[in-house]
């Protein structure tokens, strides 16, 4: 235990987000830096519980006390190596993960809990700034071929196993740069891409090739791909957009979030000077109240909107963790991203009816109804309808799952009755020889539940080629998520 007292003693602290009038005119990340003497301090609050529920929090199974002991003690060598034990990527998700680890404190039962998500960051930066971040080549090589297809955190999580087992892994892309959502879906303001290519550094380094701008299914044929890997492994994610048919809907203004945030991602990889879906001096309606939604928000204030309203369906959450959602379990709580902290409004409990176009086909507003819940779902409010201005609409809804079209179609795997791909214990899918980790498999989730599921795949890939693994296994694939 770090501190028999420290969580007595120190109260919670996060670093400082840097002022709203700043942060918005650039696309640098939000926080200030955390002073490492307040980190540390940070850490011995940590009470080295006898039962860690913070362990069953984390789907990675993340040794939290040991690293934050390892921390409060300044060895910061041997933490990250506690922290690498479990997590191939913690600068992912030190910046990117909504923390369930938190959640599942044992001090959070009736305190602030541990500041475990800094902890992790700093810890891993600390590392690359001590360059104790190096390739890990592997001992023996296999000679055995594995195609990983998707470059997000699970193909990534995947891939690195895979590579530093011995085997000859290729990841595919479709996109014109490596990381999937993680690229193109994720602003810079939450996290720097140079980060990324960090990362990705280390991979090449370590011997996985990326081929990126090949659309597999189409640009590699499944017959091509089968004879030429031992192995494959499907990472592709859930890309699948829930859409709005309502009247109107074909208007020019009305755009899905990943129609919207890529372009404005390629503009800060220098690829184009602007976007060509801009909510520059324009009144932005972004419908659909999570992460991704948070993501337009603070993208559209950054393009410079007149404007910029957020509407959700449900209910406001409370702003305590409600009864139904118990200590250790992630609670449905009110939350202020440090997007909804640089402005917009937040509108609950509303239903979108209609968007209302002028003479020319462009949108000029949308109808919208207040809505409750009712027996058979959501019920308009009689009397509620009014109409809200806006010239871009952004639909931030989710993934209903993977697209099936082309590579899905042609390997003949089967899907389960959301639409995901059914996968056994060891992540194999119905066809002799394809895997399946990430969202591809589970469904819409967390970064966490990403590269674990990568790095249990791997395992299963690996006792698939050699018989046995000595590569981890995070999660069963029929976990249920957290969130």
């Amino acid at each position: 235990m770090a501190d028999p007292k420290g969580f007595m003693t120190t109260p919670r602290e996060l670093p400082r987000r840097r002022p709203v009038d700043v942060r918005i005119q650039d696309w640098h990340e939000v926080y200030e830096d955390f002073e490492r003497g307040r980190l540390e301090k940070q850490a011995s609050r940590c009470m080295d519980c006898g039962i860690p529920f913070c362990h069953d929090g984390c789907p990675l199974g993340n040794l939290i006390p040991e690293w934050n002991d390892l921390v409060f003690r300044h060895d910061w060598r041997e933490a990250i190596e506690r922290l690498h034990a479990t997590n191939n990527f913690p600068e992912f998700t030190g910046r990117l993960c909504p923390a369930p680890c938190e959640a599942a404190c044992v001090l959070g039962i009736n305190a602030d809990p541990v500041t475990i998500k800094q902890v992790e960051l700093e810890i891993i930066e600390r590392a690359w700034d001590e360059g104790w971040v190096r390739p890990s080549l592997p001992a023996v090589r296999t000679g055995k071929r594995v195609a990983v297809i998707g470059s997000g955190p699970a193909g990534l999580a995947a891939a690195q196993q895979l590579t530093r087992a011995g085997h000859d892994v290729v990841v595919y892309e479709r996109a014109d740069r490596v990381g999937g959502l993680m690229r193109y879906g994720i602003p810079e303001f939450k996290m720097e891409k140079r980060f990324l290519e960090r990362r990705l550094g280390q991979m090449r380094a370590e011997g996985t090739e990326f081929r990126t701008g090949v659309n597999v299914g189409v640009d590699v044929t499944v017959e091509e791909l089968r004879g030429s890997y031992d192995a494959v492994l499907l990472a592709g994610g859930a890309t699948a957009w829930r859409d709005l048919p309502v009247p109107g809907r074909e208007l020019r203004g009305v755009y899905q979030a990943m129609e919207y945030l890529p372009p404005s991602n390629r503009v800060q990889e220098g690829d184009a000077e602007s976007s060509p879906i801009s909510a520059e001096g324009k009144h932005v309606v972004v419908i659909g109240g999570g992460d991704t939604g948070a993501d337009c928000l603070g993208t559209a204030h950054r393009q410079g909107a007149l404007s910029v309203t957020q509407l959700e369906i449900m209910p406001r959450p409370p702003e305590e963790r409600p009864d139904a959602q118990p200590w250790p379990t992630y609670p449905m709580t009110y939350r202020v991203s440090s997007a909804h902290e640089e402005g917009g409004d937040r509108v609950y409990a509303v239903s979108t009816q209609e968007f209302l176009g002028d003479d020319n086909g462009d949108l000029r507003a949308l109808r919208l109804v207040e809505v409750r819940q009712g027996e058979k779902g959501f019920e308009p409010v009689e009397g509620s309808e009014r109409e809200l201005e806006c010239r871009l609409v952004l639909l931030a809804m989710g993934f209903v799952g993977p697209e099936r079209e082309g590579l899905l179609d042609r390997l003949g795997v089967d899907l389960d009755g959301r639409g995901n791909v059914v996968r056994d214990g060891d992540y194999a899918t119905t066809v002799d020889g394809v895997y399946c980790a990430g969202d591809m498999g589970r469904g819409q989730s967390l970064i966490v539940w990403a590269i674990a599921e990568g790095r249990s795949a791997a395992a299963g890939v690996d006792r698939y080629l050699t018989g046995d693994t000595a590569l981890p296994v995070a999660i069963p694939p029929t976990a249920r998520p957290l969130t």
